[in-house]
Protein backbone atom coordinates (compact mmCIF):
# COMPACT_ATOMS: atom_id res chain seq x y z
CA UNK A 1 0.00 0.00 0.00
CA UNK A 2 2.64 2.61 0.99
CA UNK A 3 4.44 1.28 -2.01
CA UNK A 4 1.27 2.69 -4.31
CA UNK A 5 1.45 6.14 -3.03
CA UNK A 6 5.00 6.99 -3.01
CA UNK A 7 4.97 8.53 -6.95
CA UNK A 8 2.58 10.97 -5.86
CA UNK A 9 3.65 14.52 -5.80
CA UNK A 10 7.26 14.70 -7.62
CA UNK A 11 6.14 17.94 -8.69
CA UNK A 12 5.93 20.51 -6.26
CA UNK A 13 4.46 24.40 -6.19
CA UNK A 14 5.61 26.98 -3.93
CA UNK A 15 3.24 27.68 -0.82
CA UNK A 16 2.36 31.23 -0.12
CA UNK A 17 3.75 32.88 3.04
CA UNK A 18 3.56 31.43 6.36
CA UNK A 19 1.64 32.73 9.19
CA UNK A 20 2.55 32.01 12.41
CA UNK A 21 -0.38 33.24 15.26
CA UNK A 22 0.72 34.06 19.05
CA UNK A 23 0.07 30.10 20.12
CA UNK A 24 2.37 28.52 17.78
CA UNK A 25 -0.27 27.92 15.11
CA UNK A 26 0.92 28.18 11.73
CA UNK A 27 -0.71 28.39 8.27
CA UNK A 28 -0.40 28.76 4.55
CA UNK A 29 -1.87 28.32 1.47
CA UNK A 30 -1.40 26.07 -1.19
CA UNK A 31 -1.12 27.18 -5.11
CA UNK A 32 -4.64 25.42 -5.90
CA UNK A 33 -6.18 27.16 -3.01
CA UNK A 34 -5.43 24.43 -0.23
CA UNK A 35 -5.33 26.29 3.14
CA UNK A 36 -3.15 24.55 5.44
CA UNK A 37 -2.77 25.03 9.82
CA UNK A 38 -0.15 23.40 11.46
CA UNK A 39 -0.25 23.23 15.26
CA UNK A 40 2.66 21.45 17.01
CA UNK A 41 3.17 19.61 20.09
CA UNK A 42 6.03 17.04 20.46
CA UNK A 43 4.88 16.18 23.73
CA UNK A 44 4.04 12.35 22.20
CA UNK A 45 5.20 10.92 18.80
CA UNK A 46 1.77 10.77 17.21
CA UNK A 47 -0.24 13.28 15.58
CA UNK A 48 -3.75 14.03 13.97
CA UNK A 49 -4.10 14.62 10.24
CA UNK A 50 -7.28 16.14 9.25
CA UNK A 51 -9.29 17.23 5.82
CA UNK A 52 -12.19 19.22 6.36
CA UNK A 53 -14.18 20.15 3.29
CA UNK A 54 -16.73 23.41 3.63
CA UNK A 55 -19.76 21.55 2.48
CA UNK A 56 -22.39 20.00 4.62
CA UNK A 57 -25.26 19.16 5.05
CA UNK A 58 -27.18 22.74 4.99
CA UNK A 59 -25.24 22.53 1.21
CA UNK A 60 -27.46 20.08 -0.36
CA UNK A 61 -29.53 20.29 -3.44
CA UNK A 62 -32.73 20.39 -2.86
CA UNK A 63 -34.57 17.38 -2.46
CA UNK A 64 -31.47 15.55 -1.77
CA UNK A 65 -31.39 16.07 2.04
CA UNK A 66 -28.62 12.90 3.49
CA UNK A 67 -26.48 13.18 0.59
CA UNK A 68 -23.79 14.85 2.47
CA UNK A 69 -23.76 12.40 4.88
CA UNK A 70 -24.33 9.50 2.47
CA UNK A 71 -21.31 10.66 0.60
CA UNK A 72 -18.82 10.47 3.75
CA UNK A 73 -19.70 6.72 4.18
CA UNK A 74 -19.01 6.60 0.48
CA UNK A 75 -15.39 7.90 0.79
CA UNK A 76 -14.12 4.80 2.10
CA UNK A 77 -15.12 2.97 -0.45
CA UNK A 78 -12.33 2.27 -3.69
CA UNK A 79 -9.98 4.26 -5.66
CA UNK A 80 -7.90 3.27 -8.60
CA UNK A 81 -5.49 2.44 -6.29
CA UNK A 82 -7.37 0.89 -3.18
CA UNK A 83 -10.23 -1.44 -2.92
CA UNK A 84 -13.10 -0.66 -0.50
CA UNK A 85 -12.43 -0.45 2.73
CA UNK A 86 -8.63 -0.65 2.09
CA UNK A 87 -8.52 2.97 3.47
CA UNK A 88 -9.00 2.04 7.50
CA UNK A 89 -7.69 -1.37 6.70
CA UNK A 90 -4.26 0.70 5.83
CA UNK A 91 -4.58 2.86 8.91
CA UNK A 92 -5.26 0.55 11.51
CA UNK A 93 -2.33 -1.75 10.25
CA UNK A 94 -0.10 1.21 10.30
CA UNK A 95 -1.23 1.46 14.54
CA UNK A 96 -3.46 4.67 13.52
CA UNK A 97 -7.55 5.00 14.15
CA UNK A 98 -9.46 7.14 11.65
CA UNK A 99 -13.39 8.31 11.20
CA UNK A 100 -15.00 11.03 9.82
CA UNK A 101 -18.15 13.04 10.57
CA UNK A 102 -20.82 15.60 8.53
CA UNK A 103 -22.18 18.61 10.25
CA UNK A 104 -24.62 21.10 8.25
CA UNK A 105 -21.77 23.61 7.72
CA UNK A 106 -18.71 21.08 6.90
CA UNK A 107 -17.53 17.25 6.40
CA UNK A 108 -14.63 16.11 8.08
CA UNK A 109 -11.99 13.12 7.87
CA UNK A 110 -9.46 11.88 10.25
CA UNK A 111 -6.40 10.12 11.45
CA UNK A 112 -4.67 9.88 14.41
CA UNK A 113 -1.29 8.00 13.54
CA UNK A 114 2.26 7.84 14.52
CA UNK A 115 4.21 10.88 13.14
CA UNK A 116 6.36 8.69 10.73
CA UNK A 117 3.37 7.77 9.17
CA UNK A 118 1.97 10.89 7.81
CA UNK A 119 3.13 10.93 4.31
CA UNK A 120 1.32 7.82 3.90
CA UNK A 121 -1.82 9.47 5.56
CA UNK A 122 -1.54 12.69 3.15
CA UNK A 123 -1.29 10.31 0.06
CA UNK A 124 -4.23 8.54 1.02
CA UNK A 125 -6.43 11.37 1.48
CA UNK A 126 -4.97 13.09 -1.15
CA UNK A 127 -6.10 10.31 -3.59
CA UNK A 128 -9.68 10.00 -2.74
CA UNK A 129 -9.83 14.03 -2.63
CA UNK A 130 -9.91 13.26 -6.54
CA UNK A 131 -10.26 9.70 -7.65
CA UNK A 132 -13.02 8.24 -6.02
CA UNK A 133 -14.65 5.28 -7.18
CA UNK A 134 -18.08 3.81 -6.46
CA UNK A 135 -19.96 1.16 -7.87
CA UNK A 136 -24.28 0.80 -8.10
CA UNK A 137 -23.26 -2.44 -5.61
CA UNK A 138 -21.83 0.19 -3.16
CA UNK A 139 -24.07 2.79 -3.63
CA UNK A 140 -26.88 0.63 -2.71
CA UNK A 141 -25.18 -1.36 -0.08
CA UNK A 142 -24.23 1.79 1.69
CA UNK A 143 -28.01 3.81 1.48
CA UNK A 144 -29.16 0.41 3.32
CA UNK A 145 -26.41 1.43 5.85
CA UNK A 146 -27.41 5.12 6.56
CA UNK A 147 -31.36 4.05 6.34
CA UNK A 148 -30.36 1.45 9.25
CA UNK A 149 -28.24 3.80 11.03
CA UNK A 150 -31.51 7.22 11.22
CA UNK A 151 -33.48 3.65 11.94
CA UNK A 152 -31.33 3.24 15.16
CA UNK A 153 -30.39 6.74 16.09
CA UNK A 154 -33.45 8.82 14.91
CA UNK A 155 -36.53 6.12 14.83
CA UNK A 156 -35.27 4.42 17.75
CA UNK A 157 -35.26 7.25 19.60
CA UNK A 158 -38.37 9.69 20.92
CA UNK A 159 -36.03 12.46 21.56
CA UNK A 160 -34.09 12.38 18.38
CA UNK A 161 -37.60 12.77 16.58
CA UNK A 162 -38.78 15.73 18.69
CA UNK A 163 -35.61 17.51 17.92
CA UNK A 164 -35.92 16.75 14.21
CA UNK A 165 -39.10 18.33 14.49
CA UNK A 166 -38.35 21.40 16.62
CA UNK A 167 -35.62 22.25 13.96
CA UNK A 168 -37.86 21.70 11.79
CA UNK A 169 -40.60 24.29 13.28
CA UNK A 170 -37.30 27.00 13.91
CA UNK A 171 -36.22 26.69 10.50
CA UNK A 172 -38.91 26.94 7.63
CA UNK A 173 -36.81 28.35 5.19
CA UNK A 174 -33.65 27.87 6.00
CA UNK A 175 -31.91 24.41 5.47
CA UNK A 176 -30.81 23.75 9.35
CA UNK A 177 -34.44 22.61 9.40
CA UNK A 178 -33.63 19.37 7.52
CA UNK A 179 -31.90 16.87 9.63
CA UNK A 180 -28.28 16.25 8.69
CA UNK A 181 -28.74 12.69 7.92
CA UNK A 182 -31.64 13.77 5.99
CA UNK A 183 -35.46 12.64 5.62
CA UNK A 184 -35.89 8.34 4.94
CA UNK A 185 -37.82 8.98 1.80
CA UNK A 186 -35.32 11.20 0.33
CA UNK A 187 -32.19 9.18 1.79
CA UNK A 188 -34.01 6.30 -0.18
CA UNK A 189 -33.79 7.75 -3.47
CA UNK A 190 -30.41 8.83 -3.49
CA UNK A 191 -28.32 7.56 -6.37
CA UNK A 192 -24.72 7.10 -7.96
CA UNK A 193 -25.40 10.21 -10.45
CA UNK A 194 -26.61 12.24 -6.94
CA UNK A 195 -23.32 11.10 -4.98
CA UNK A 196 -20.89 11.58 -8.02
CA UNK A 197 -22.12 15.37 -8.89
CA UNK A 198 -22.02 16.35 -4.76
CA UNK A 199 -18.43 15.03 -5.32
CA UNK A 200 -17.31 16.47 -8.34
CA UNK A 201 -18.52 19.67 -7.25
CA UNK A 202 -17.40 19.88 -3.77
CA UNK A 203 -14.71 17.43 -3.35
CA UNK A 204 -11.44 20.08 -4.08
CA UNK A 205 -8.71 21.25 -2.77
CA UNK A 206 -9.83 24.76 -3.20
CA UNK A 207 -12.40 23.88 -0.62
CA UNK A 208 -10.54 22.32 1.94
CA UNK A 209 -8.45 22.80 5.12
CA UNK A 210 -5.58 20.28 6.12
CA UNK A 211 -4.88 20.58 9.95
CA UNK A 212 -2.10 18.48 10.86
CA UNK A 213 -1.32 18.86 14.92
CA UNK A 214 1.17 16.86 16.83
CA UNK A 215 5.05 16.01 16.26
CA UNK A 216 5.45 18.21 13.40
CA UNK A 217 7.21 21.02 12.21
CA UNK A 218 5.64 23.67 9.19
CA UNK A 219 8.02 23.17 7.46
CA UNK A 220 7.87 18.97 7.21
CA UNK A 221 4.29 19.98 6.74
CA UNK A 222 4.55 22.19 3.77
CA UNK A 223 6.91 19.74 2.11
CA UNK A 224 4.39 16.69 2.27
CA UNK A 225 1.60 18.77 1.53
CA UNK A 226 3.19 20.19 -0.99
CA UNK A 227 3.91 17.04 -2.86
CA UNK A 228 0.35 15.34 -1.97
CA UNK A 229 -2.28 17.64 -2.12
CA UNK A 230 -0.58 20.55 -4.10
CA UNK A 231 -0.09 18.76 -6.98
CA UNK A 232 -4.34 18.31 -7.18
CA UNK A 233 -6.53 20.67 -9.38
CA UNK A 234 -8.54 23.02 -8.18
CA UNK A 235 -11.89 23.21 -9.12
CA UNK A 236 -12.48 26.67 -10.74
CA UNK A 237 -16.01 26.27 -10.95
CA UNK A 238 -16.53 25.83 -6.99
CA UNK A 239 -19.85 27.65 -6.13
CA UNK A 240 -20.65 30.61 -4.26
CA UNK A 241 -21.78 29.10 -0.39
CA UNK A 242 -24.94 30.65 -1.03
CA UNK A 243 -28.25 29.40 0.76
CA UNK A 244 -31.97 29.94 1.32
CA UNK A 245 -32.06 32.50 4.66
CA UNK A 246 -34.94 32.71 7.21
CA UNK A 247 -37.93 35.14 6.63
CA UNK A 248 -38.39 37.25 9.69
CA UNK A 249 -40.43 35.18 12.05
CA UNK A 250 -43.45 36.90 13.36
CA UNK A 251 -44.88 35.14 15.86
CA UNK A 252 -44.17 32.25 18.40
CA UNK A 253 -44.26 28.90 17.55
CA UNK A 254 -45.31 25.93 19.54
CA UNK A 255 -45.66 21.84 19.44
CA UNK A 256 -46.61 18.91 21.45
CA UNK A 257 -45.55 15.72 20.85
CA UNK A 258 -46.59 12.55 22.40
CA UNK A 259 -44.65 9.07 22.45
CA UNK A 260 -45.07 6.05 24.38
CA UNK A 261 -41.76 5.74 24.86
CA UNK A 262 -41.80 8.86 26.70
CA UNK A 263 -40.98 8.28 30.41
CA UNK A 264 -40.31 11.53 31.51
CA UNK A 265 -42.01 14.78 30.40
CA UNK A 266 -39.83 17.73 29.37
CA UNK A 267 -39.95 21.21 27.46
CA UNK A 268 -37.99 23.08 25.06
CA UNK A 269 -37.64 26.68 24.27
CA UNK A 270 -35.86 27.61 21.35
CA UNK A 271 -34.72 30.74 19.92
CA UNK A 272 -32.91 32.19 17.07
CA UNK A 273 -29.96 33.89 17.75
CA UNK A 274 -27.11 35.24 15.87
CA UNK A 275 -23.59 33.14 15.37
CA UNK A 276 -20.02 34.02 15.68
CA UNK A 277 -18.97 35.84 12.57
CA UNK A 278 -15.93 37.00 11.67
CA UNK A 279 -14.58 40.14 13.21
CA UNK A 280 -17.91 40.38 15.52
CA UNK A 281 -18.20 38.19 18.00
CA UNK A 282 -18.69 40.31 20.79
CA UNK A 283 -22.60 39.24 20.69
CA UNK A 284 -21.27 35.28 20.44
CA UNK A 285 -19.48 35.71 23.85
CA UNK A 286 -22.40 37.52 25.29
CA UNK A 287 -24.68 34.72 24.78
CA UNK A 288 -22.06 32.01 26.28
CA UNK A 289 -21.93 33.82 29.26
CA UNK A 290 -26.03 34.26 29.14
CA UNK A 291 -26.15 30.31 28.94
CA UNK A 292 -23.61 29.56 31.38
CA UNK A 293 -25.42 31.89 33.96
CA UNK A 294 -28.80 31.08 32.98
CA UNK A 295 -28.12 26.73 32.59
CA UNK A 296 -25.03 26.25 32.36
CA UNK A 297 -23.95 24.44 35.82
CA UNK A 298 -27.04 22.03 36.98
CA UNK A 299 -26.59 22.98 40.49
CA UNK A 300 -25.23 26.42 41.05
CA UNK A 301 -26.80 28.45 37.76
CA UNK A 302 -29.78 30.49 37.78
CA UNK A 303 -32.47 28.23 36.58
CA UNK A 304 -31.28 25.07 38.77
CA UNK A 305 -30.92 27.57 41.85
CA UNK A 306 -34.29 28.77 41.32
CA UNK A 307 -36.17 25.73 39.83
CA UNK A 308 -34.66 22.75 41.18
CA UNK A 309 -33.92 24.20 45.10
CA UNK A 310 -35.91 26.91 45.76
CA UNK A 311 -38.79 26.08 44.49
CA UNK A 312 -38.90 22.38 43.56
CA UNK A 313 -40.50 22.71 40.20
CA UNK A 314 -37.81 21.30 38.29
CA UNK A 315 -35.46 17.67 38.22
CA UNK A 316 -33.36 19.26 35.79
CA UNK A 317 -33.14 22.54 34.19
CA UNK A 318 -29.96 23.80 31.32
CA UNK A 319 -29.14 26.07 29.10
CA UNK A 320 -27.29 26.05 25.60
CA UNK A 321 -25.28 28.19 23.35
CA UNK A 322 -23.21 27.20 20.30
CA UNK A 323 -22.13 30.11 17.37
CA UNK A 324 -19.91 27.93 15.85
CA UNK A 325 -22.71 27.92 12.63
CA UNK A 326 -22.41 29.96 9.21
CA UNK A 327 -26.03 30.91 9.44
CA UNK A 328 -28.55 31.98 12.22
CA UNK A 329 -27.92 29.12 15.36
CA UNK A 330 -30.24 28.78 18.58
CA UNK A 331 -30.58 29.39 22.33
CA UNK A 332 -31.75 26.74 24.24
CA UNK A 333 -33.62 26.06 27.41
CA UNK A 334 -35.02 22.82 28.58
CA UNK A 335 -37.11 22.11 31.78
CA UNK A 336 -38.01 18.66 33.40
CA UNK A 337 -40.51 18.88 35.74
CA UNK A 338 -40.50 17.33 39.04
CA UNK A 339 -43.49 14.43 38.85
CA UNK A 340 -46.81 16.16 39.59
CA UNK A 341 -45.75 18.99 37.86
CA UNK A 342 -47.21 20.11 34.85
CA UNK A 343 -45.19 21.20 31.98
CA UNK A 344 -47.57 24.30 31.62
CA UNK A 345 -46.39 24.92 35.55
CA UNK A 346 -42.78 24.13 34.31
CA UNK A 347 -42.99 26.60 31.72
CA UNK A 348 -44.50 29.79 33.75
CA UNK A 349 -41.85 29.08 36.20
CA UNK A 350 -39.51 29.17 33.83
CA UNK A 351 -40.72 32.64 32.44
CA UNK A 352 -40.90 33.57 35.63
CA UNK A 353 -37.53 33.25 36.43
CA UNK A 354 -36.15 34.18 33.44
CA UNK A 355 -37.74 37.34 34.12
CA UNK A 356 -36.32 37.77 37.49
CA UNK A 357 -32.60 37.06 35.87
CA UNK A 358 -33.77 39.93 33.46
CA UNK A 359 -34.76 42.51 36.47
CA UNK A 360 -31.53 41.96 38.60
CA UNK A 361 -29.07 40.94 35.71
CA UNK A 362 -26.31 39.05 36.26
CA UNK A 363 -24.54 38.47 39.73
CA UNK A 364 -20.87 39.43 39.99
CA UNK A 365 -19.22 36.90 41.62
CA UNK A 366 -21.43 34.07 39.53
CA UNK A 367 -20.13 35.92 36.14
CA UNK A 368 -16.65 36.26 37.43
CA UNK A 369 -16.81 32.50 38.65
CA UNK A 370 -18.05 31.36 35.27
CA UNK A 371 -15.49 33.63 33.22
CA UNK A 372 -12.25 32.12 35.44
CA UNK A 373 -13.92 28.36 34.79
CA UNK A 374 -14.30 29.22 30.49
CA UNK A 375 -10.75 30.50 31.00
CA UNK A 376 -9.76 26.99 32.74
CA UNK A 377 -12.00 25.26 30.00
CA UNK A 378 -10.28 26.81 27.25
CA UNK A 379 -6.99 25.80 28.58
CA UNK A 380 -7.33 22.58 29.43
CA UNK A 381 -8.57 22.34 25.68
CA UNK A 382 -5.32 23.61 24.71
CA UNK A 383 -3.43 20.96 25.75
CA UNK A 384 -5.67 17.88 24.01
CA UNK A 385 -3.56 17.99 20.29
CA UNK A 386 -6.55 16.40 18.80
CA UNK A 387 -9.23 18.28 20.45
CA UNK A 388 -7.77 21.53 19.16
CA UNK A 389 -7.04 20.59 15.85
CA UNK A 390 -11.20 19.84 15.50
CA UNK A 391 -11.32 23.06 16.94
CA UNK A 392 -9.56 25.00 14.58
CA UNK A 393 -10.95 23.31 11.84
CA UNK A 394 -14.36 23.45 12.75
CA UNK A 395 -13.99 27.49 13.18
CA UNK A 396 -12.26 27.43 10.03
CA UNK A 397 -14.58 26.14 8.14
CA UNK A 398 -17.57 27.97 9.21
CA UNK A 399 -15.62 31.07 7.88
CA UNK A 400 -13.69 32.68 11.01
CA UNK A 401 -10.23 33.19 11.12
CA UNK A 402 -7.00 32.42 13.19
CA UNK A 403 -7.29 35.94 14.70
CA UNK A 404 -10.87 35.25 15.56
CA UNK A 405 -9.95 32.33 17.36
CA UNK A 406 -6.99 33.70 19.27
CA UNK A 407 -9.32 36.78 20.39
CA UNK A 408 -12.18 34.68 21.84
CA UNK A 409 -11.22 33.49 24.98
CA UNK A 410 -10.14 37.67 25.77
CA UNK A 411 -13.24 38.71 24.19
CA UNK A 412 -15.55 36.33 26.64
CA UNK A 413 -13.35 37.09 29.63
CA UNK A 414 -14.24 41.40 28.71
CA UNK A 415 -17.49 40.67 28.09
CA UNK A 416 -19.79 43.56 30.45
CA UNK A 417 -22.98 42.48 32.19
CA UNK A 418 -24.36 45.09 29.93
CA UNK A 419 -23.32 43.57 27.13
CA UNK A 420 -24.61 40.15 28.44
CA UNK A 421 -28.00 41.86 29.13
CA UNK A 422 -28.67 43.69 25.79
CA UNK A 423 -27.78 40.08 24.27
CA UNK A 424 -30.22 38.93 26.34
CA UNK A 425 -32.64 41.38 25.23
CA UNK A 426 -32.59 40.53 21.79
CA UNK A 427 -32.29 37.10 22.12
CA UNK A 428 -35.29 36.40 24.15
CA UNK A 429 -38.25 37.87 21.96
CA UNK A 430 -41.14 35.50 22.04
CA UNK A 431 -41.89 35.76 18.40
CA UNK A 432 -38.30 34.02 17.60
CA UNK A 433 -39.11 31.43 19.92
CA UNK A 434 -40.24 27.34 19.17
CA UNK A 435 -41.63 25.97 22.73
CA UNK A 436 -41.76 22.23 22.61
CA UNK A 437 -43.98 19.89 24.96
CA UNK A 438 -42.91 16.28 24.89
CA UNK A 439 -44.93 13.72 27.03
CA UNK A 440 -46.45 10.34 26.76
CA UNK A 441 -50.01 10.35 24.83
CA UNK A 442 -51.66 10.07 27.89
CA UNK A 443 -50.19 12.68 29.67
CA UNK A 444 -50.64 15.33 26.52
CA UNK A 445 -54.65 13.50 25.98
CA UNK A 446 -55.60 14.15 29.63
CA UNK A 447 -54.37 18.13 29.21
CA UNK A 448 -56.04 18.88 25.88
CA UNK A 449 -59.18 17.15 27.50
CA UNK A 450 -59.08 19.14 30.64
CA UNK A 451 -58.52 22.49 28.65
CA UNK A 452 -61.61 21.46 26.33
CA UNK A 453 -64.25 21.36 29.87
CA UNK A 454 -62.64 24.47 30.44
Amino acid sequence: MRARYLALGLMAGLAAPALASSDGVTTFTLDNGMDVVVIEDHRSTAVTHMVWYRIGAADEPAGTSGIAHFLEHLMFKGTDKMDAGEFSATVSANGGTDNAFTSYDYTAYYQRVAADRLDLMMQMEADRMVNLQMTEQDVATERDVIIEERNMRVENSPQSIFSEQMSAAQYMNHPYGTPVIGWQHEMAALTQDDALSFYREYYAPNNAILVVAGDVTPDQVRTLADQTYGVLPANPDLPERIRPQEPPQLSARRMEYEDPRISQPYLVRTYLAPERDSGAQDEAAALTLLANLLGGDSTTSHLAEELQFDSDVAVYTSASYSGVSMDDTTFSLVVVPKQGVTLEEAEAAMDASIARFMEQGPDADELARIKTQFRASEIYAMDNTEGRANSYGRALAVGLTLEDIDNWLPLVEATTPDQIMEAARKVFDPRRSVTGFVAPPAKIEARLTESSKG
